[in-house]
């Protein structure tokens, strides 16, 4: 269940900036939802009417929820800020194939993925060290107004606001284990990014002006550096 409705997120949203969310399927416009025909929200990533292929490509979602498992796995046991990871995951993971796709992070999905994650961390505070969400709200904040200066200062140089509404979360989640873990995640997300930027250069697929999607980066720094932090 959980599969579909990722997929039925991230085709919703799916759309330039300044279009409304897409309702059905492009090609034969069968309506988006849990009842037949539907489109793409099965593992094949095609329409139930015409067969055409639309949302997230075959098996991806899939493979994202695999790994989504595996790190709740390594988080450990029920309670603490497990809930939060959870829902931040159930938000953010839509959301980056959504960036993926066509660069932008809605706010239909990070912003309340950013406001369950600090209410829960907030939860989470009460029966731990308070220190622990005053941390987690000045780490949030304060990467969310970075990434948003940089949207200001550099327009397209910089990233986007949409990246900045995602490290309202990103930061309060890294920033709930501590600073060196925040920094961690951090690194991990740019030497990633740096990574691919470098490989596709060196491949020819892509010039010193591309622009690449920093979500999914943020998404790989944050659950790269969480079982680290435990």
């Amino acid at each position: 269940m959980i599969s579909p409705l990722i997929r039925m997120a991230a085709l919703r949203y799916a759309v330039p900036p300044g279009l409304p969310s897409r309702t059905g399927c492009d090609a034969c416009a069968a309506p988006v939802g849990l009842t037949r025909p539907w489109p793409a929200l099965g593992p094949a990533a095609r329409c139930g009417r015409c067969r055409a292929r639309v949302g997230p490509p075959p098996g991806t979602v899939e493979v994202a929820l695999l790994a989504a498992a595996v790190l709740l796995a390594l988080t450990g046991p029920p309670g603490g800020a497990l809930p939060a990871l959870i829902w931040w995951l159930g938000w953010t993971v839509p959301a980056v194939f959504v960036d993926l796709a066509v660069h932008r992070l809605p706010d239909r999905l990070t912003l309340p993925g950013a406001a369950g994650t600090w209410l829960l961390l907030g939860v989470a505070a009460l029966d731990a060290d308070p220190g622990h969400w005053l941390r987690a709200v000045v780490a949030g904040t304060g990467l969310a107004l970075f990434f948003a200066s940089t949207a200001l200062l550099l327009g397209r140089r910089g990233f986007g606001l949409g990246d900045a509404k995602l490290a309202l979360s990103v930061g309060a989640l890294l920033g709930w284990y501590g600073w060196p873990v925040l920094i961690f995640g951090l690194l991990l997300a740019f030497g990633l990014s740096a990574l691919v930027s470098l490989g596709l250069l060196a491949t020819r697929r892509a010039s010193w002006s591309t622009h690449l999607p920093f979500g999914p980066f943020l998404l790989l720094g944050t659950a790269g550096a969480l079982p680290w932090a435990l």
